[in-house]
């Protein structure tokens, strides 16, 4: 989410995980030809030792933003959308950028 819309202090982070977004739209291009899919995920706030060391009222303040549930995401949240995008019921889908992110970015 920072890779599209930037953070304040977060230059460095906001430059790779935009890379991220464009390295997966050109490798979908590229790609394509061999019948192989590329797709990113794009988490927000999930419980993790990444968010264990924020402190909580920031956390309170995040989970504000989150119109869906005012929760951080489950690490099941993230896997369960990986394992969709690695199945074939997304057959079709290459090239994509997918929030995992509650809709905090709305």
């Amino acid at each position: 989410i920072v890779g599209d819309r930037g953070n304040y202090g977060q230059t460095n982070y906001a430059a790779s995980k935009a890379g991220v977004m464009g390295l997966t739209k050109a490798l979908a291009k590229e790609m394509g030809r061999y019948n192989c899919r590329v797709n990113a995920v794009l988490p927000g706030f999930i419980d993790t030792r990444m968010t264990e060391t924020v402190p909580d009222h920031v956390k309170e303040k995040m989970k504000e933003k989150i119109p869906l549930g005012r929760r951080f995401g489950s690490v099941d949240d993230v896997a369960d959308l990986v394992a969709f995008l690695a199945s074939d019921r997304s057959g079709y889908i290459t090239g994509a950028c997918i929030e995992c992110s509650g809709g905090i970015s709305l």
